[in-house]
Parts: C-alpha cells; sequence; structure tokens
C-alpha cells in the first residue's frame, strides 16, 4: 500500500489495522439492533399492545424525532468538544448504549402492566420513554460517522469500511429480522405483550455485545493525535457557526439528500407492516416467505459489497453508490410489473415457494426473486454506503475551514436517518388508514380491497422514487475518489506545519491548495 508523502516526510494517510476496520463498524450493528427493536415495532407495540391509538402511535415517532432536532447539534456539539480520559468517541459510545438498554427495557417489559384504567400514564411514558431512547441513539449512532475520521482516511480504506459497516449491521439488524418470527411463532403474534418480553432483552444483550466490540476497535485511535490537523490544540467551534459551516459544505448537503434516499428506500421496504401485508395478506404465506426471501436478498447482497468495495477503491465512493442505485433501480422496475400483474384468485400470479407436496415454484416468483435479489441485493449494499461518505465530508470541512467537526457531521446526518426512518412508519400507517384499518397489519391480517396498491407504492414506487432522488443528488457532489486523495495530502501538509510551530491560520495559508504542496515540495 503507497503512501503519499509531504515535505516534511511525514505519512499523509492514516491507516487503520483489520481487526479495528472490522470491530468498530459493530457500533452500527448496535444501532440498528434498536432500529428494528424500536423504529420497526414501536407503533405496533403502541396500537397493539399498549392500546394507543394508531394515529397517535404512528405519528408520535415522526413528531418526536422533529423535536429532536434541538438536540442533534447539541450532542454533535459535546462529542467535538470532548477529549478526556477515555477519547472522544467512547464515552458516547457507551452512555448512549446503556440509555437506549434503559428506556427499550422499561416501555416494552413494564408499561403494558399498567392499568387499561390509567390510559393517560400509557401515553406520558409511551412519549417520555421513546423521547430517551432518541437521546441515546443519538448519542451512539453518531459516533458510527464522527468515529471513521480517526480510523482511517485512506482512501483504498474507507471502501473497506462500507463492507463490514455493512457485515455489522447484517449481524444486528439481520439478527433482529430472524429471530423476530420465530419469537412470534412460538410466543405470540407482534401486536402482543409476550412477543416483545422475550424479544426486548435479547436485542439488548446482542447490542450490548456489539458495543463492547466497536469500543476495542477504536480505542487505539481515540486520541488527539488523530483528531484533525490541529489536534487537541484545534479551535472550539460555537454551535451558532454549525448553521454555515454547512451551509458552505455543499458535499454535505449532497450526501444528506443522497443518505437520505437511500434510507428511505430500506425503511419503507423492510417495515414490518408491508411485509405483512405483501407476505401474507396478499400472498397468503408470511411464515413460509418472509424468512426465505430475507435470506434471498442477503444472499443476493453479497457479491454486491464485494462489487462496491472494488468500484469505491478503483472510481471513488460517489461512483460506486451511482452504479448500485442504478442497478437497484433497474431491478425494481421488473419488481413493480409483476406487482402489478398479482392476482389474488389465480395461484400463477402469485408467489409460491412450499407447499403440502413440496415444492410449488412458480414462474413469476421465479422472476420476483431474480428483480427483487438483484434488486435488493444492489440497494442493501449502499444503503449504508453514505455512512464512509460522512468521513470524506468531515475531511473536506477540514480541508475548507481547517476546523475538526466530526461530531456535528455525525449528527446531522444521523438527524437525516432517523427523520426518514421515523417518517417512513408515518408514510405506512397514513397509506395504510386509506383502504380503511384501524389497526397496522400483522402477520394474519386478512387481505382487504386495494392493498395490492398500497403495498405496490411502499413497496416498490417510493423506494424508486427515492433512489431517483438520490442519482440527482450525487450528480453534483464533489468528493470523487481522486479528489479526497489531494484532500488529505493537503490536511497533512497542514498538520506537519502546525507541528513545526505554525498557527492553524498560518498552515493554512501556507497550504492552501494541492498545488502548493507540489510546488513546496519541489
Amino acid at each position: 500500500m503507497s503512501n503519499i508523502t509531504q515535505p516534511a516526510g511525514q505519512e499523509t494517510t492514516n491507516h487503520a489495522k483489520l481487526y479495528q476496520l472490522a470491530l468498530f463498524p459493530m457500533n452500527n450493528g448496535a444501532t440498528n439492533v434498536y432500529f428494528v427493536l424500536v423504529l420497526s415495532y414501536i407503533a405496533l407495540f403502541g396500537n397493539g399492545v399498549l392500546g394507543l391509538l394508531m394515529a397517535f402511535a404512528t405519528i408520535m415517532v415522526t413528531v418526536m424525532r422533529l423535536c429532536d432536532a434541538i438536540t442533534d447539534p447539541i450532542i454533535g456539539a459535546l462529542i467535538d468538544r470532548t477529549n478526556g480520559k477515555f477519547g472522544k468517541f467512547r464515552p458516547f459510545m457507551v452512555i448512549g448504549n446503556l440509555i437506549m438498554a434503559a428506556s427499550v427495557l422499561i416501555l416494552y417489559l413494564f408499561t403494558p402492566m399498567i392499568p387499561d384504567t390509567m390510559m393517560w400514564l400509557r401515553y406520558v411514558l409511551f412519549v417520555l420513554l421513546y423521547f430517551v431512547w432518541v437521546i441515546g441513539y443519538t448519542f451512539q449512532t453518531s459516533c458510527t460517522r464522527s468515529g471513521q475520521t480517526v480510523l482511517t482516511n485512506d482512501p483504498k480504506q474507507r471502501p473497506m469500511f462500507t463492507l463490514f459497516n455493512t457485515v455489522g449491521s447484517l449481524v444486528g439488524m439481520g439478527a433482529m429480522q430472524f429471530l423476530a418470527p420465530l419469537i412470534r411463532s412460538s410466543v405470540g403474534d407482534y401486536n402482543t405483550a409476550a412477543f416483545y418480553r422475550v424479544l426486548a432483552p435479547l436485542g439488548i444483550v446482542i447490542s450490548m455485545v456489539l458495543t463492547v466490540l466497536a469500543v476495542i476497535g477504536i480505542w487505539e485511535k481515540d486520541q488527539p493525535k488523530y483528531f484533525g490537523i490541529g489536534g487537541k490544540e484545534s479551535k472550539k467551534v460555537k454551535i451558532s457557526e454549525y448553521i454555515q459551516i454547512i451551509k458552505c459544505n455543499k458535499p454535505m448537503q449532497r450526501l444528506m439528500v443522497a443518505g437520505a434516499g437511500c434510507k428511505l428506500a430500506l425503511a419503507i421496504a423492510t417495515n414490518v407492516s408491508v411485509l405483512c401485508m405483501l407476505y401474507g395478506s396478499m400472498m397468503g404465506n408470511y411464515d413460509g416467505l418472509y424468512l426465505p426471501m430475507m435470506v434471498l436478498g442477503y444472499v443476493f447482497s453479497v457479491p454486491f459489497f464485494l462489487l462496491t468495495i472494488r468500484t469505491s477503491q478503483k472510481h471513488g465512493q460517489k461512483a460506486s453508490l451511482e452504479k448500485y442505485v442504478r442497478v437497484a433501480l433497474i431491478m425494481y422496475i421488473g419488481v413493480l410489473a409483476l406487482m402489478i400483474l398479482w392476482k389474488p384468485d389465480n395461484p400463477a400470479f402469485n408467489l409460491s415457494l412450499f407447499g403440502e407436496g413440496g415444492l410449488t415454484i412458480n414462474l413469476y416468483t421465479v422472476l420476483f426473486i431474480v428483480f427483487f435479489g438483484v434488486g435488493y441485493g444492489a440497494y442493501y449494499s449502499t444503503a449504508d454506503m453514505p455512512i464512509p461518505m460522512v468521513a470524506d465530508c468531515s475531511d473536506y470541512e477540514t480541508y475548507r475551514s481547517g476546523q475538526y467537526i466530526p461530531g456535528v457531521m455525525g449528527t446531522l446526518f444521523s438527524l437525516v436517518d432517523k427523520l426518514v426512518s421515523s417518517l417512513s412508519t408515518t408514510v405506512v400507517a397514513l397509506a395504510i388508514s386509506f383502504i380503511g384499518l384501524k389497526t397496522l397489519p400483522a402477520a394474519e391480517t386478512a387481505y382487504e380491497p386495494g392493498m395490492n396498491w398500497v403495498v405496490i407504492v411502499l413497496f416498490c414506487v417510493i423506494p424508486m422514487i427515492a433512489w431517483i432522488a438520490t442519482l440527482i443528488a450525487m450528480k453534483g457532489y464533489t468528493l470523487t475518489g481522486a479528489k479526497m486523495k489531494e484532500i488529505q495530502t493537503v490536511n497533512a501538509s497542514r498538520k506537519a506545519a502546525i507541528a513545526e510551530g505554525k498557527t492553524l491560520e498560518e498552515a493554512m495559508k501556507m497550504y492552501p491548495a494541492i498545488e502548493d504542496v507540489k510546488a513546496g515540495a519541489k
């Protein structure tokens, strides 16, 4: 692996060890456990178990995330200003996980014990505990985005972070998606308190284990010498300056749109209620279709993870994101066509894998497997790709202004993540209300007229629109692979100048661009 050197002869690239690249992304797995545990089920829990109005349980998810817009920049500022005995990121990872564990445990295990005669208390605790959980989620999830900046700035390694990040996501999110239907079949449906009494503790344990692994992964890198170009002497940025910083950071603006598009596609298409309607209400075999199709999607995603890394290393992360989002978009045209052709009383136009006599697969199912499998594999491999790109935007901000503010970059992206994922719950609930359902669909919900069109919009149309928005946003994204190499070289040259006694302002003037670094090296 070659290193770019600057005039002082110091290495410009901060490399990570393989175990660090593999373990730190488990932080994303830890938070994705809660992405499923809370965001996929909290509306079902509030409506089906606590008896809260469906409109309240679903819309409150979005409202609380809008309120969280106030706390996100504050937490980002806390991360940027933290530099204690245990580093900048580790304290927020651990504290955030403990906050989420406590709030979810009380919410899922103890609020159902409140008697029906005290419904007001159920409403109050639902809102309060959900808000506390959101704070913990922000603490930990923002570290996944911001912590990358200290882990590595190697343009060859950052795409590898996408792979390990997705592995971490699979371990966390995949474990919950795999366990949930098994728990449901043994203890009760998604709208029963027994289901959450089992799922919640399991999820908490998995998340804690992944958090410990992530802390080990970043331990060695979580120290001042990796904090930007000025280390611990970096100027502290006021919260009031953050708006101006983001206003000037055009790549970050575009990445937020792209990230929102990718996240919205994933959040809606994998929503439990949507999948219950598709595999249960429409196709009539939730237990026989959900797990096989989920496994199928993961199997198809493996080659795409490898392809995205290769493309990112060769052409940059922007090129990789654009390429495979296009693949997903094209494949989902086929999925859309199949969904439109679905006929409730015609077995030839229904999904079918196994029957009483064994394998009952038909042409409709084969085509669905191809289009859905390739499309899901492509978009799942890109869903978390904007995360390592946040580190590029943070490095660009250091290049542009000299400021090292990974915390605010991470929380801004975390805010988009949360707003979009919570918006997905409200969108699903509103769409379901159009066909007259008073409660969110579960696996055993019977088919209602018009439900197929709701599924078509939620499972196909909205994700496709989101991918189109992603491609439009990426069109003007300037942080290509070649540009990032220049940025890292300039930042390293400035860091060397500061180490030799120059102030930040003097170093910025000495090396304003790559041409000045090259001139100084002659």
